[in-house]
């Protein structure tokens, strides 16, 4: 009776650790575009870097000694993550999320999970299964869905909400980059190392791309819940999101912790509608399901492959 109580006592903080990982990845769509209204896109992406690293140190620090272990191809890995999943990721996120809607990048963020398992099977010669093929279908689907009724929203008209969804596109394609180039970094490197490692690496590129826009910066202009924002965006969505993720899957088994991965755009999507007041339109459920449904397809193929 013991271990069984101790063994539901596991999965109930791994399925917390998982639900909530995911909970703060979503949460990064609608902080981004507070971000991004109140300062130049390199300015908030090194502070989201800056942040997230020092957030991450706690976590990373006692593995340090584990870099020694690593080979010239984790090094490469290590720096095409740093390249692609911090500065190419933090750079398109924020310049789309200037152009479009809350709700609108939520959507397009939605379609992760199918985009990376399309680049696995180009990149990497995992098998094109049916449920894989008909999830990226169901994404794209989606998300033009979103742009031909003009649901995307944006400031700037049609053009520049077309633009600025293919833009957070590049920041999902960053992300499925990130997600791939970690499989191929060494076991003896930890995922939460890799990202303290990857978020290290890229300060000195955002901070000399920050130089030349900080005479356009007004820190003094900032409010206090709009620094909150900025410091969410590092020590929430990047450091703690990657740290209770991890947490969950080294505790349950891949197959569980995939069905988790439909919170994150269900988060995203909500918390647009809190954080950013944006109007409710039927037209976005409408978006948002045929999206979520290839989350939902991919989750399944994952539950399938265990």
């Amino acid at each position: 009776m013991t271990e069984q109580k101790t063994a539901e006592s596991s999965d109930a903080l791994a399925f917390a650790c998982l639900a909530s990982g995911m909970i703060l990845f979503g949460s990064a769509t609608p902080v981004s575009k507070i971000v991004t209204d109140v300062m130049p896109v390199f300015v908030g992406s090194l502070l989201r870097v800056g942040v997230g690293a020092l957030a991450l140190a706690p976590f990373a620090i006692g593995r340090l000694g584990d870099v020694k272990k690593a080979s010239r191809k984790d090094v490469i890995a290590l720096a095409a993550i740093a390249l692609f999943g911090m500065v190419g990721f933090s750079a398109f996120m924020l310049y789309g999320m200037r152009m479009i809607s809350g709700v609108g990048g939520a959507v397009v963020m939605a379609t992760t999970p199918a985009v990376t398992a399309a680049a696995a099977i180009l990149f990497f010669g995992e098998s094109a299964t049916a449920r894989k093929i008909l999830a990226l279908v169901l994404a794209v689907g989606g998300v033009a869905l979103l742009h031909v009724t003009g649901a995307a929203g944006g400031d700037g008209g049609g053009g520049t909400a077309l633009f600025g969804m293919a833009l957070i596109f590049a920041a999902v394609c960053c992300e499925a980059a990130y997600t791939l180039l970690g499989r191929m970094v060494s076991a003896d490197l930890s995922p939460v190392l890799v990202a303290f490692l990857a978020a290290t690496a890229s300060i000195p590129l955002f901070a000399v791309l920050a130089a030349f826009q900080w005479s356009d910066f007004d820190a003094g202009a900032v409010s206090a819940g709009e620094w909150a924002a900025v410091a969410w965006y590092g020590a929430g969505t990047l450091a703690l999101g990657t740290a209770l993720w991890y947490a969950g899957i080294s505790r349950t088994e891949g197959s569980i912790a995939a069905v988790f991965m439909g919170l994150m755009p269900v988060s995203a999507l909500v918390l647009s509608y809190v954080l950013l007041g944006e109007a409710f339109r039927w037209l976005h459920l409408l978006g948002f399901g045929v999206v979520f449904a290839s989350v939902l397809l991919i989750s399944r193929e994952h539950m399938k492959a265990e």
